[in-house]
């Protein structure tokens, strides 16, 4: 018997609350475990997940079937194994995930205010590869009141800016690429937002966003009223500071809340849902590849590997932790977190370049295989790093490019001066005069320039094939022909506007078998602890898809809740 002595005693204690924990917890009350607490380090609840654009790959789920999608675990499995390795991820791990991830959604949906939307028209990430699908494989959150939170909502952490209209109203995933794109009926969409926002006066006099959450706000608070229907409690300001063991087996955490020590005892177990170490700089350093930096990181503030490094003293084997979520950031002046690179630099009429003044990859490929490559062509010989994103007054006329928008809500007048004299944004009336002020060599910049413009003529990219693919053109523009990923840099002046190699968390982490237990380096289970999400390693770390972190999470957050509890799944009808 242990003599371990405690402040609180629950069954099941999970440590952070982003879509992973939060899924845990209410996985663990409905299989049984009705004696659950949730811990969370910030002042926040949410995490990562909340500042996403909440999107989650579940291969096969309820919504897709319910469009009438064709999927299957076999045709998942062909197209996920092409881009990953049984070295990297093993069967048991790719498996649980493709045949349970659907369950996992059911379970959801059938139990707790949960819902998704299938995303029709976002294709996997490399739709040149068998078994991909162009749309049906990725979810976003149905909106949701804020109000239904309660006084809650003050708590919950707010989607990253980038995804709100004026800074106040939040839109979804598909509204995104309507509105930035300016694609036609933008227009009818913004108004309406905009007058459905000011009309709801009630909750005007309460708070300055609306009332109407979504992306990953509106899937981490559909899952936090879901707790409060079960009065599952949620600590803020409560980091953990150790994981409690004894002979082996983990009995329970050492928190510090309102600034006394508590020891929390979880008698069935501890999962550790506490995101990864984007923004620990001393690991990054030690793990990643150069250069790295915090600051260029869109993760939250919070994520410093607590958990990770709290695995690592108890033995268990850590993998992939050379890997990171990664995508080209936009450091803003006077913005604390960085705005994800997303479609902006997809949109025809820019292109990337490096110091060299020379592109160095499909701008138009998904943001986590162009930074792969930014990594492997950059060497101290011929860099990479800074690159710049270069474009023209009609591409500034077209399309909301990070926080210039466009020339129409955002005149050059009106940008602010900082942008320029701390070395982010650039503008001049010629391409010579504009590589000057970015430091780039002016040759390769106008060489550059000149070989975009005759792609654009000709639709072909015979550098990098941009364009060539479904998820290429989905940030495209259909009324740029004859390849919508491609038009001409040609009307001054000429602007530039410094991207970065960011990310929005690390990848790697703690070796787990099929039912999220962590595991150590000889194999054996560290009884009594689970790992899931950011802190776990990856399950797909090549990113196949919209939402391959999340869909994973809460995936294992379900394995582990099976495990913990002893549940068994009724048989399929």
């Amino acid at each position: 018997m242990s003599t371990q002595q405690w402040d609180y005693s629950y069954d099941v204690v999970v440590v952070g609350s982003g879509n992973g924990g939060l899924t845990a917890a209410l996985c663990s009350y409905e299989m049984g475990a009705r004696d659950v607490l949730v811990v969370e380090k910030s002042d926040l609840y949410g995490g990562t997940s909340s500042i996403s654009g909440g999107g989650v790959w579940i291969p096969g789920n309820r919504y897709a079937r319910a469009a009438g999608a064709e999927d299957s675990v076999e045709k998942a499995r062909t197209y996920l194994r092409q881009l990953i390795t049984e070295e990297e991820v093993p069967d048991y791990q790719l498996d649980a995930f493709l045949e349970n991830g659907p369950k996992m959604v059911d379970f959801l949906h059938q139990r707790t205010r949960v819902r998704y939307v299938t995303l029709e028209h976002y294709p996997d990430y490399y739709t040149n590869l068998e078994g991909a699908m162009e749309g049906h494989r990725s979810m976003e959150p149905e909106t949701f009141a804020a109000s239904e939170l309660g006084s809650e909502w003050q708590r919950l952490r707010r989607t990253h800016p980038m995804m709100h209209l004026g800074g106040r109203i939040g839109f979804t995933q598909v509204e995104a690429a309507l509105l930035i794109g300016q694609q036609p009926g933008w227009w009818k969409t913004a108004v309406k937002l905009v007058a459905d926002y000011l009309l709801d006066i009630p909750w005007r006099l309460r708070d300055k966003y609306h009332r109407r959450l979504a992306t990953g706000c509106a899937g981490v608070a559909r899952l936090r009223a879901s707790m409060q229907d079960r009065d599952i409690p949620l600590w803020l300001n409560t980091p953990m500071k150790r994981i409690i063991d004894e002979e082996g087996v983990v009995l329970g955490i050492e928190v510090v809340r309102n600034g006394e020590t508590l020891r929390i005892q979880a008698r069935k177990g501890v999962v550790l849902a506490a995101g990864g170490f984007e923004h620990n700089q001393a690991m990054r350093e030690q793990y990643l590849p150069r250069p790295t930096d915090h600051r260029w990181s869109a993760g939250t503030l919070d994520n410093t590997g607590d958990a990770i490094l709290e695995g690592q003293r108890l033995g268990a084997k850590m993998h992939l932790m050379d890997g990171a979520w990664w995508c080209n950031t936009i450091s803003v002046p006077g913005e604390e977190i960085p705005r994800l690179s997303i479609m902006e630099k997809s949109y025809p009429g820019s292109i990337v370049v490096n110091p060299a003044g020379e592109r160095f990859g499909n701008e138009s490929q998904n943001y986590m295989a162009f930074q792969l490559e930014t990594f492997e062509k950059h060497t101290e010989e011929n860099p990479c790093i800074p690159s710049w994103q270069i474009f023209d007054a009609n591409f500034r006329a077209n399309y909301f490019v990070g926080p210039l928008y466009t020339s129409a809500f955002r005149p050059d007048w009106a940008i602010p001066a900082r942008y320029e004299q701390e070395g982010f944004f650039a503008k001049a009336d010629t391409i010579t005069e504009l590589a000057s002020k970015i430091d780039v060599d002016p040759q390769g910049l106008a060489t550059s320039v000149a070989k975009m413009n005759e792609y654009a003529v000709t639709g072909t990219d015979l550098d990098f094939h941009r364009g060539d693919s479904a998820y290429d053109r989905y940030y495209g523009d259909p009324r740029v022909s004859p390849n919508p990923c491609l038009a001409p840099i040609d009307k001054p002046p000429y602007y530039a506007m410094r991207v970065d190699p960011g990310d929005f968390g690390t990848q790697g982490g703690m070796v787990c078998n099929a039912d999220a237990q962590v595991l150590r380096e000889d194999g054996s289970v560290i009884q009594g602890l689970y790992a899931i999400g950011n802190c776990s390693a990856p399950t797909l770390p090549c990113y196949p898809g919209p939402g391959s972190t999340l869909g994973p999470a809460m995936t294992f957050a379900y394995q582990a809740a099976k495990a913990i509890t002893g549940y068994r799944e009724p048989d399929a009808p």
